[in-house]
């Protein structure tokens, strides 16, 4: 058990102390609507709007022509129906919430389901360096002290000046340690002292971590009334405060550049000699006198190399946003085998960007060091200025801002403040960088998977509108050759045709090779439409010219009826089977590990034998039995009528390899 007295001075409450301000700044930044969610909204009010007209028309021209009010409503309630693609939405909220699910599996908690789709479209990963690129086990692997101006190892035989280096900087470090370094720092301090003082020394006043770049105060002091000051924080600051002279300056800068560009984090130690009573509002107004520097070595986790390469190979650029210094960042990313690891900026350079220049700076640099909450804000709402897609990992309080205005923000599951967290969009479970790869193919794959099922929507919608509109039209034979009942269907088919199938669709092979889609690019543009509306009228033709091939033939309504629903069924089957990919052929998706595929096929093919041999629901469809020639027929239209797009991929397909060969 824990007992003790505390008195604290309150200086801030509410809104108006660090936390709080922080907690406003996230409250300032909005959620935005994806565009896909804003195109697939827009789409199904312009389609209902469609369908809405169109009724009103179609009402009249029946009434026309029957004089029959309820019988010209239902007629027209047909075409309606047909028109409003009620599956977009709802297949796109089942994608979603299924990705989700899937991302869970992977040990990635996503809090909000449109992050799902925004995976697949991030162009740019903005990382943290210590715990995310490194394994953020700190350990004690240089000293440096002014008074004899040499870089030894802990190991090495210590002289007096570097065990006292060691035992302030410990005494700078929390009393219980939780930071690695301050960690590393009270496991050597037993070592190399005699005896242990923690126990004879209480701390009775801290400066905590501040300033820019920031530092750390610490007064302890013992029954007999001996204090210690200790300060230990980045360099600069440290030296700002030291009476060095200038040769002193350079013997220091020289240490630092050596131990950053060999990849180490150094802490900067002071002592001070303050005995006054009154204590200085802040540790800037101390003297301190420069003790010397600790280094610490945190080596790269052993796959992040392997893990860059990934993004690289996606098209995704990695920014590293740190507090650390530039040389060790610099160093740590060659390490790693970042890209353009040379280019750097620290944040207070950043902040006195212009926004033009700023803009520019952010897309050309790739290290981003002595970072600090509006810094690293800054850096974020830049990015997305320049039209990028934005994934941020962070797991301190001053990382909540940038991590809820990223689109994708990233907070780690174990070391993760609930700040955080409760930023964040993803949750990484075990803070494990790789993962973003998974979660980054998930949501390509999804969005991949989504965009066949809603273009396979749109095809399949476009020949039941034209059944239902142009024989009423046009005048022919039979104005209404579908009622509510076969619309009501097809829609069964077609739902779960969309949702099931395609959304347990596994990732095509070459997903992970292609450059990241913008985000304002969705399938509801021309180029995209233009396929399944090409698809949609190829099959509307062919289902009207067996319709006026029944016709010719003088076959009666119900049994034109029946050959042009077949026709519709089986062209259904086959665009979904080709609609599984508009890159790979037919034979290469068929060998796809999905099951879903075979059972919906088998249930609609089922349905469809029952409609046409069984008479009690031959006679519930208003249908007619049909010989095997009729029937082969309608499977050979449906076939034709969805399988030239074949051709389309294969040509798809020589020009990518004459690309290749170029």
């Amino acid at each position: 058990m824990v007992s003790g007295l505390a008195i604290a001075t309150i200086t801030a409450i509410g809104n108006e102390t660090k936390l709080g301000k922080i907690g406003k700044s996230l409250e300032g930044i909005s959620e935005e609507k994806t565009p896909l969610e804003i195109q697939i909204s827009n789409f199904v009010k312009m389609m209902a709007a469609a369908g809405i007209v169109v009724f009103i028309i179609v009402w009249i021209l029946n009434y026309l022509k029957s004089h029959q009010i309820l019988n010209s409503l239902l007629q027209s309630l047909t075409l309606a129906m047909s028109i409003l693609p009620e599956e977009i939405p709802v297949a796109f909220t089942t994608f979603m919430a299924l990705g989700a699910w899937r991302l869970m599996k992977m040990g990635i908690v996503v809090k909000q389901m449109k992050t799902v789709e925004t995976l697949g479209s991030a162009t740019v990963i903005c990382t943290d360096k210590t715990g995310t690129l490194t394994e953020n086990k700190m350990s004690l692997a240089k000293l440096y002290t002014l008074s004899t101006n040499k870089i030894l190892n802990p190991e090495d035989g210590l002289n007096q000046a570097e065990k006292d280096l060691i035992t302030f900087a410990m005494w700078a470090s929390e009393p219980i340690p939780f930071d690695p370094m301050e960690t590393a720092l009270h496991n050597v301090y037993p070592s190399i002292s005699e005896k242990d003082d923690r126990v004879h020394y209480k701390l009775i006043h801290e400066y905590a971590l501040a300033g820019k770049p920031p530092m750390m105060t610490h007064v302890f002091q013992n029954e007999q009334g001996i204090k210690i000051i200790a300060a230990k924080g980045a360099p600069e600051a440290i030296i700002k405060l030291s009476q060095l002279s200038e040769v002193e300056k350079e013997r220091v800068e020289i240490a630092m550049n050596t131990l950053t560009l060999e990849g180490y984090r150094i802490l900067a130690v002071g002592e001070s000699n303050f005995d006054g009573k009154e204590y200085p509002e802040s540790q800037e107004e101390l003297s301190f006198k420069f003790k010397g520097i600790v280094a610490f070595y945190d080596p790269p986790k052993a796959n992040i190399k392997n893990v860059l390469e990934d993004f690289n190979n996606a098209g995704i650029d990695v920014k590293i946003i740190t507090g650390d210094n530039t040389a060790t960042t610099t160093s740590i990313a060659k390490q790693i085998g970042l890209k353009d690891y040379e280019k750097s900026i620290s944040g207070e350079e950043l902040m006195k960007l212009s926004d033009q220049d700023l803009q520019e700076c952010v897309m050309n640099t790739t290290i981003f060091t002595r970072m600090f909450p509006e810094a690293k804000l800054k850096i974020i709402k830049a990015l997305k200025l320049k039209e990028q897609i934005v994934a941020m990992t962070g797991d301190g309080v001053n990382d909540g801002p940038a991590l809820k205005a990223a689109h994708i923000g990233i907070a780690m599951g174990k070391k993760g403040t609930e700040i955080a967290k409760q930023a964040a969009s993803l949750i990484l479970l075990e803070d494990d960088l790789s993962k973003m790869v998974d979660a980054i193919a998930m949501g390509r794959k999804i969005y991949a998977n989504l965009k066949k099922a809603i273009q396979y929507i749109i095809s399949i919608h476009i020949p039941i509108i034209m059944l239902v509109f142009i024989p009423l039209v046009l005048g022919w034979i039979y104005p209404n050759i579908f009622s509510p009942i076969h619309i009501i269907f097809l829609e069964i088919i077609m739902g779960p045709t969309c949702s099931i199938i395609y959304e347990n669709e596994p990732i095509e092979k070459n997903t992970m090779l292609q450059k990241p889609k913008a985000l304002s690019n969705t399938f509801f543009n021309l180029r995209e439409l233009s396929t399944s509306i090409l698809q949609g009228l190829i099959i509307s033709a062919g289902t009207l010219f067996v319709y006026q091939y029944s016709v010719q033939n003088g076959y009666s309504e119900p049994l034109t009826r029946t050959m042009t629903f077949t026709v519709l069924i089986v062209a259904n089957i086959f665009l979904t089977l080709i609609n599984r990919s508009f890159y790979y052929s037919i034979w290469t998706t068929l060998k796809y590990k999905n099951n879903l595929v075979g059972w919906i096929i088998f249930i609609t093919i089922s349905m469809l034998g029952l409609m046409l041999f069984v008479k009690p629901i031959i006679a519930f469809f208003e249908f007619e039995s049909i010989n095997l020639s009729q029937l082969f027929l309608c499977i050979l239209i449906g076939f034709l009528s969805v399988i030239w797009y074949e051709f389309v991929k294969l040509y798809k397909r020589k020009r990518s390899i004459n690309y290749i060969n170029k």
